[in-house]
């Protein structure tokens, strides 16, 4: 049987990337999915390849830092689909970059809006829902910047992606005893539009280098990452929560 047999989830930043892949994933495994972005467009399009394929696929657009989004695509999961057991809160961004005395206070609270307060509205009305059916399974992509090193420049990025972790924490100790996991996913350097390798002017030299820092030398697919949340939506991890999950080719370990 399917991983995912008659489970629902959303899944934010579902537009390119790690939420693209995974919701992609996700169907072929048997997921009903409400996928969410900023790009109407690009979701319409990944709504038509999911159907395409026999899966079943409705967009919500909008943005992660409004509240009513996060309430709204809870609200399409059980209208559409009779609840939600899984929450992959996927979106964020890099954000305001710079040493931390150049700063502005701007750019810092925008960071943190996108990539952490995103995340917690998401998990508060995924919660809710979860709660009323019996439990389910919040997933968060982090990163192993702000965890296990610290980039210079990123200071924003780092401490939002940090924030990751006390609040699936919190939420699993909180929510554990009725059902609901709650894990953090840490993904090293993934091969998405987004990281600088694929950046306007980036050049040979800056992928080696990137590549270079993973103990694997080579950047992960975002295919790999998804199948990392895959294992945390579903019963095959269904003894975890409250954990921080390392898919980052060894960029962690790594001195050489």
């Amino acid at each position: 049987m399917p991983a995912l047999q008659d489970k629902t989830a959303i899944i934010t930043g579902a537009t390119s990337g790690i939420g693209y892949a995974a919701a992609r994933l996700f169907a072929r495994e048997g997921a009903n999915l409400v996928v969410t972005g900023r790009n109407r467009t690009k979701l319409d399009a990944l709504v038509r390849e999911i159907e395409s394929e026999g899966g079943a696929a409705v967009a919500v657009a909008g943005d992660v830092r409004d509240a009513s989004h996060a309430r709204v695509s809870v609200e399409t999961a059980v209208a559409r689909f009779g609840g939600l057991d899984i929450g992959f809160n996927n979106a964020g961004a890099s954000g305001a970059m710079g040493p931390v005395v150049e700063l502005d206070e701007d750019g810092w609270r925008e960071t943190i809006d996108t990539n952490l307060t995103g995340a917690f509205l998401g998990a508060k009305y995924q919660s809710a829902a979860m709660l009323g059916g019996g439990g389910g399974a919040l997933i968060f992509t982090s990163s192993f910047v702000g965890t296990t090193v610290g980039f210079p420049g990123m200071a924003a990025y780092a401490a939002a992606k940090a924030g990751h972790t006390g609040l699936a924490q919190v939420i699993a100790a909180e929510f554990g005893p009725r059902g609901i996991r709650a894990n953090v996913l840490l993904p090293g350097g993934t091969d998405t539009p987004s990281n600088i390798v694929n950046a306007p002017g980036a050049t040979p030299e800056t992928r080696a280098f990137v590549e270079g820092l993973h103990a694997l030398k080579r950047l992960g697919r975002p295919e790999e990452i998804a199948a990392a949340a895959l294992f945390l939506a579903s019963d095959a991890s269904s003894f975890m929560t409250g954990a921080t999950m390392l898919v980052d080719g060894g960029v962690s370990i790594t001195r050489t």
